[in-house]
């Protein structure tokens, strides 16, 4: 057991992530009230308990860090350098009618970015992380580097609103792509685990519209993939967090090159 004392941020990132998982995991199949959120948009007991119980392990462990939750919002000291971002469950509404395909995201934001951050399968026992520098997962207490790969030929494309760049950039007119088609085989599975799932190997690439700077669903994913070597861009092939936003996380160049090519192709003309 790790002290309080001397844990890493890492360390602490997996530590809150896996407290999380356990409050989902224990919570699934139960009858959970809801609480509506805009745009049709909802959140369970189960976020806000695992939200909850994320919050207490990092506050305690880092009292002078300030928090963004997905469903308390910002807390703490609002001038603090460093803030942890959280996603309790990523993927509710699988989760709400018991589809097991969701993430505890937990990501530390410092002065230089992103420096630690986990990804929790709550079902499969997994916890993907990140030092900032490289990317492990942990399974049955041992750690293992990540390898990205496109061998699978399985992308991943985020089909929920917002559409930031609709008509210019839209994910589903990927699908109707003869190319896309020849190329890759589409999945949708509606949680940011697939990000962590391309640092793993196990998706060649992840695409999605949106501004995501900071964003809790997608900071954790975003640094794995990083950290584990992946090609991570904009939706036009353009430095994260810039221009028109999106993101391209990719195994590897060639995968991401005939992303970007696709993505350009479907583009209105004059776009």
């Amino acid at each position: 057991m790790v002290s309080m004392d001397t844990e890493t941020d890492a360390q602490l990132a997996v530590r809150a992530a896996q407290v999380g998982a356990a409050v989902v995991r224990d919570l699934y199949g139960t009858a959970l009230s809801r609480t509506e959120k805009p745009g049709g948009d909802f959140a369970t007991a189960a976020d806000l308990a695992a939200e909850q119980a994320i919050l207490d392990a990092l506050r305690t462990a880092r009292p002078a860090d300030s928090v963004t939750g997905e469903e308390s919002g910002d807390t703490g000291a609002s001038g603090a350098e460093r803030r942890w971002l959280v996603d309790p469950l990523c993927g509710t509404l699988n989760y709400a009618v018991q589809n097991m395909l969701v993430a505890v995201n937990v990501a530390l934001r410092g002065p230089s970015g992103i420096t630690a951050a986990a990804s929790a399968d709550p079902f499969s026992g997994e916890v993907f992380w990140t030092d900032g520098a490289r990317a492990r997962v942990r399974r049955g207490g041992a750690d293992e580097e990540l390898s990205p790969s496109p061998a699978s030929g399985l992308v991943d494309l985020n089909l929920d609103p917002p559409f930031p760049n609709a008509p210019a950039f839209r994910a589903v007119d990927l699908l109707a792509a003869p190319e896309f088609a020849a190329r890759f085989r589409p999945r949708v599975v509606s949680t940011t685990l697939a990000v962590a799932w391309v640092a793993a190997g196990r998706r060649a690439a992840y695409l999605t519209d949106g501004n995501l700077r900071d964003s809790v669903h997608f900071a954790a994913g975003i640094a794995l993939c990083e950290a584990a070597g992946c090609v991570v861009t904009g939706i036009h092939g353009q430095p994260l967090h810039t221009g028109a936003g999106g993101l391209i996380a990719a195994a590897d160049r060639e995968t991401h090159e005939a992303l970007v090519g696709m993505v350009r192709d479907r583009a209105p003309a004059g776009r």
